[in-house]
Parts: C-alpha cells; sequence; structure tokens
C-alpha cells in the first residue's frame, strides 16, 4: 500500500490490528504493563516495527503476535489479520476456565457461613475444636 508507514505506536498498532476493542484499553494496558515488545515492558508511545514480537495479556488470556504490517488506521478484520502472526497458545476450554466467586456490589463482608464455604472450597486447614482458619505460619 502506499501509505504504509515503517512504524507505529503501539497502542495505536495494538488497536489497528482489533487486538483491543479501544485505543484507550490499549492505553492503559500498556501503561499497567501488561504489554511487551521483543520481551521488553513498554509505555504507549513506544514505535514497534516490522518484526517485533508483541505480547499482550488481556482478558485473561496472553496474545503473542509478530508484527509484519505497520498500520495506524483501524481496519477490517480480514485485513488486520493480515497485519501479524499470531503465535499465541490455544485459549483454554470453557469448562477448564476458573470461574471466579462474585458478591454483589454492596453486599458487604461474607457471613461466618459464607467464610466457611470460601475456605472449604480453597481448601483451607481448619483449627480443631473451634472451627477457625489456621494461620499461616
Amino acid at each position: 500500500m502506499a501509505g504504509e508507514q515503517l512504524s507505529a505506536r503501539v497502542d495505536s498498532w495494538i488497536w489497528s490490528v482489533r487486538l483491543a476493542k479501544t485505543r484507550s484499553i490499549a492505553s492503559d494496558a500498556c501503561r499497567g504493563g501488561h504489554v511487551r515488545v521483543n520481551g521488553v515492558r513498554v509505555k504507549p508511545a513506544h514505535i514497534v516495527r516490522v518484526g517485533d514480537e508483541v505480547r499482550l495479556r488481556h482478558e485473561g488470556r496472553e496474545r503473542i503476535v509478530v508484527v509484519s504490517r505497520i498500520i495506524t488506521k483501524r481496519v477490517g478484520a480480514a485485513v488486520a489479520a493480515e497485519c501479524y502472526v499470531d503465535k499465541s497458545p490455544p485459549p483454554p476450554p470453557p469448562e477448564e476456565a476458573v470461574t471466579v466467586a462474585v458478591r454483589t456490589r454492596g453486599a458487604g463482608r461474607p457471613t461466618k457461613r459464607e467464610r466457611r464455604s470460601i475456605d472449604k472450597l480453597l481448601g483451607r486447614p481448619m483449627v480443631e475444636g473451634r472451627g477457625r482458619r489456621a494461620r499461616p505460619e
């Protein structure tokens, strides 16, 4: 393409190739240390070039891609897929995904009964006699 560049900002490139839904999410991921280019944590303004390996931890999985083309404008999914080589491990099957206990907002602290069931679920040992958790040593 005539409008192709040799380099781009990493947050812009991640957004352009549809690895992140919005550019602000891509920037936040960079600031939070979830983006690595060639093994180094980078800021949103870091420049990526063809051949760089970009690792992005997003939505509970790690995406590993090698840059094959630089773009700065968001394009369709078919064109975006041509801009990188995906070397990511396959996502875990839904039944293997770890479920996280969610409490409704404003529900407060867990009750004694809820805490005991959480401890049982997590396999924490109980102290004999009183039903209290053992202190870690």
